[in-house]
């Protein structure tokens, strides 16, 4: 078979596609499957190319299909299956009939014969946008069809021809309509009321208006004959005038005359305001109309008096509405009859927003609009005692708006005007002694005061802050709007001073607070004295310390010889005289506890002791429960003060260990070798972190200067590694709410550090089988128990890598020392782990924390009761800079 006579099987469905007008997975694919499997299952009729890509018809096979070009339908020789096949596309013979009588298809460029019952079928769809018809020219029409358009039309297309129409015709007439309509909005005289200068509803806005829609082609006598026949109860003239809503209300311009004259002429638009009245009065008030009347709205600032205005304010603001064609003149006289300077603020959308420029005496002629005062605009008034912020020879303003304030000065002199205030008007600049200067006068004070008297803030609780440098000014001070200052006699401390608080005392007392005025310059050692002097009191063996976050001693400062500016000692810091020498520098001073296990047992006892015991007994248990004997019940661990010692911070934990045993506390305890003794950190008064390597420098722990340690004896010798946990562990008495002396327990976490490990581990040390115990984890500041859970998770074949979390975080948070509980579930089946002494604990909490609630409320109340006025005598913790040290963590 030739190679051209083939074609490509992914085209023959195409081919069957045009042909049949119906594709072969639509019609046939269901019956004989796919069209290359049925060309495959019949090779007697069909022949592929070598690639299997092409396909034609065998020699014998072609004769037969090439009748199809009579019209007639081939089959399969071998199954008659519905399913013909034509290769070559060649155009449909017509069979001969009459001239004039054949249809022709005119696509383009390209016309072909199609029969008539196809031409449904050609032209229908979205693809067919239209369809012409064309007859010959040769074709002669009978006389009764010419000028007949509709001559031989069905009545079925003449009807919907006439439909059509119709409906054009009624869509023409809408466009024109909607072109030419226009809605007016008909506002009623006896729906409105003059005041402030402009027209306002007295009903509802969709009460007052009427809406009408009208041709604007249409004369101004046809609209007024609609309001006619809309308002049929009017009487008198009807007067229409243009009309426009302006921010102080409504504002009538000119009037509509000429009643001839289309609407059009009048360039009335859509959406147009019409006044409906008589052309003189509306509610019996004279109403002027015109551009030269429109009502202005202006925004009056007065600055704010002592009780006036909100939170933060400086001004008083109050609308006031003026016609436009009023006078400066007339404006002064309404908003300051008493005298006064008028500013007006020029801001405008191009201009920036605090440009202040007064009203000169030679304007006063000038109308509002001359002077560009429009809608939203302000004015501020300023009376003869605020008129010093203004130099009226330039015509500014020489502080802007936002810079004026004003403060509240009270005497606490001791004289008999000591409760009463003053408002004092400043700007930012304005320096702190012409404010204390002013309020002298203001409160008829000696003026020879004002040597030997400063200005103090005052703090929302009543207490008096720092003087502030009269040098200062309010912006240099931090003083807010309206901030209370107390005129108090003592000189105030220069630029270069520094006005401190102290307190005497340490963490378990403090004493009163004291104040004092030293020099910035000053060193440590010199303030200190001066301090010493001051409070009456002597010796070297003091220094000082800030304060820290929750008001108690916090870091000191240790270098004595550095002046106070240079450690960034500020003005109103309070600092703290401690007891007791500083050490040298590079030197720690570390206060030494001892501390003293609970356990009686010997350490390292092995934990299957323990069960061997509780077995032994439990015929005992059956009588009376067992451990009834007082040494055997686990009592509160203690911490006992042993003294402090000074060490250097490059020295070994191993010296401190050693320096700890020459302490008298600790030889009363046999310590053969410092590795007989184990270090931690205190912490809420129990011990905190564990210190490993003995041979780590104390520096590397970053203790800090307020650290404190906790020394525990060792029966043996312990050398923990960074991978080994320290728990205490200890074993539930069955039968009760109690538990047998803690014994320690050292897990190495190297591997993981989960639930099953550590059951592993604790199992193993008590030789328990693991799933016959329960263990929890205690926290003694709530007095809880948090059961470690046994239950494991079953994790798919997807996520069994997936790391499990580890008891080091949320919310174990397990660490060194923590108290593990352990239920053994063969002698014991109750899963309770809290004690006697846990209820009586939360009971103690319960009841601290609703005396807490109750003394709350008490101050609350009183808090109500006291005036606002009046000082609050109680003092409260100031706020300080929060200093956090971050460890460093294994």
């Amino acid at each position: 078979m030739e190679e051209s006579k083939q074609i490509p099987v992914d085209q023959l469905g195409q081919k069957l596609l045009e042909k049949k007008k119906v594709s072969w997975n639509k019609k046939y694919r269901k019956q004989y499957g796919a069209l290359r499997k049925y060309l495959q299952n019949h090779p007697q009729i069909f022949q592929f190319s070598p690639d299997k890509n092409k396909v034609g018809l065998k020699e014998k096979y072609k004769l037969q299909f090439k009748s199809d070009s009579q019209g007639l339908d081939l089959q399969s020789p071998s199954q008659k299956n519905d399913i013909q096949w034509n290769l070559e596309k060649t155009p449909t013979r017509l069979e001969e009939t009459s001239v004039g009588c054949h249809w022709f298809d005119l696509n383009d460029s390209k016309v072909q014969p199609i029969k008539e019952e196809d031409i449904e079928q050609q032209f229908q769809g979205k693809e067919s946008a239209y369809m012409l018809f064309y007859r010959k020219s040769r074709l002669k029409r009978p006389p009764e069809a010419r000028g007949n358009p509709r001559y031989q039309i069905p009545e079925h297309l003449l009807n919907e021809m006439n439909a059509a129409n119709t409906e054009l015709q009624k869509k023409r007439v809408e466009c024109d309509s909607a072109n030419n309509g226009i809605d007016l909005h008909l506002h009623l005289s006896s729906c409105y009321k003059f005041y402030n200068g402009a027209l306002h509803p007295s009903l509802t806005w969709k009460e007052s208006v009427l809406d009408l829609t009208i041709d604007r082609r249409k004369t101004l006598g046809d609209l007024r004959q609609s309001i006619f026949q809309i308002l049929e109860s009017w009487e008198g003239d009807m007067i229409l005038s243009n009309a426009k809503p302006l921010p102080a209300g409504l504002h009538l311009y000119e009037i509509l005359d000429g009643d001839e004259l289309t609407l059009d002429c009048f360039g009335l638009a859509d959406g147009a305001d019409i006044f409906v009245w008589n052309g003189k009065e509306v509610g019996g008030t004279k109403v002027m109309t015109g551009p030269d009347h429109e009502p202005v709205i202006i925004n009056v600032l007065r600055l704010a008096e002592y009780n006036e205005g909100g939170k933060g304010q400086h001004f008083t603001e109050l609308q006031h509405i003026f016609p436009c064609s009023t006078k400066l003149e007339d404006l002064h006289r309404a908003l300051a009859p008493s005298g006064g300077i008028i500013l007006k603020n020029g801001s405008g959308p191009d201009r920036e927003g605090k440009n202040w420029e007064v009203l000169l005496e030679e304007q006063m002629k000038e109308t509002i609009r001359s002077v560009g005062l429009t809608d939203g605009c302000s004015v501020l008034i300023l009376d003869s005692h605020d008129q010093s912020f203004v130099n009226v020879s330039s015509g500014n303003l020489t502080a802007f708006t936002y810079d004026i304030s004003w403060l509240q000065v009270k005497n606490f002199c001791g004289t008999e005007d000591e409760e009463k205030h003053v408002k004092i008007t400043a700007t930012i600049e304005t320096v702190m002694s012409d404010i204390k200067m002013k309020a002298i006068q203001e409160l008829q004070l000696d003026e020879e005061l004002a040597s030997d008297s400063c200005l103090r803030p005052v703090s929302g609780n009543g207490k008096l802050l720092s003087p502030v440098p009269e040098d200062y000014t309010v912006k240099e001070a931090e003083l807010k709007m309206g901030s209370l200052l107390g005129l108090c006699r003592g000189k105030a401390p220069t630029s270069t001073q520094l006005f401190l608080y102290f307190i005497i005392g340490h963490d378990q007392h403090m004493g009163p607070e004291m104040e004092i005025v030293v020099e910035e310059t000053a060193s440590v050692k010199e303030c200190l004295n001066l301090m010493l002097e001051k409070s009456g009191l002597s010796g070297d063996s003091w220094h000082l310390r800030r304060i820290d976050w929750c008001y108690e001693a916090g870091e000191a400062l240790s270098q004595e010889n550095a002046t106070l500016k240079e450690l960034n000692v500020c003005r109103g810091d309070t600092l703290v005289i401690t007891e007791g020498k500083l050490p040298p520098k590079g030197f720690l001073k570390i206060p030494i506890w001892w501390f003293k296990p609970s356990s009686h047992m010997k350490h390292g006892e092995n934990g299957l002791d323990q069960v061997n015991g509780l077995a032994c007994r439990m015929d005992d248990l059956q009588v009376s429960p067992a451990g009834d004997s007082p040494e055997c019940i686990q009592t509160d661990t203690d911490l006992c003060y042993a003294g402090s010692i000074e060490i250097a911070g490059e020295a070994t934990l191993e010296d401190l260990k050693m320096q700890a045993m020459t302490l008298s506390c600790c030889q009363e305890h046999v310590v053969p070798l410092p590795t007989f003794l184990r270090a931690w950190t205190v912490e809420s008064k129990r011990p905190g972190k564990l210190l490993r390597h003995n041979k780590q420098q104390l520096n590397e722990y970053k203790l800090g200067a307020r650290v404190a340690i906790c020394i525990e004896p060792l029966q043996k010798e312990e050398n923990l590694g960074p991978h080994e946990l320290l728990l205490r562990v200890q074993m539930g008495i069955p039968g009760e709410r109690d538990y047998y002396d803690s014994v320690d327990l050292v897990w190495d976490i190297s591997k993981e550090c989960t639930t099953w490990s550590l059951r592993q581990r604790v199992a193993s040390h008590y030789c328990l089988p693991v799933d016959k115990i329960e263990i929890a984890k205690y926290f003694p500041e709530k007095f809880e128990w948090l059961p470690i859970s046994s239950w494991t998770q079953q994790i798919s074949k997807r996520k069994r890598k997936k790391k499990q979390e580890s008891l080091q975080s949320a919310p174990y948070h397990l660490k060194d020392g923590d108290t593990i509980g352990v239920k053994n579930l063969l002698l014991d089946d109750s899963k309770d782990f809290s004690t006697v002494r846990d209820d009586l604990g939360k009971e103690k909490q319960r009841q601290l924390a609703l005396e807490k609630k109750k003394s709350r409320q008490a101050e609350r109340l009183q808090d109500h009761v006291l005036s606002e006025e009046k000082l609050n005598t109680k003092q409260r913790k100031p706020e300080v800079a929060l200093s956090i040290n971050v460890g460093v963590f294994r």
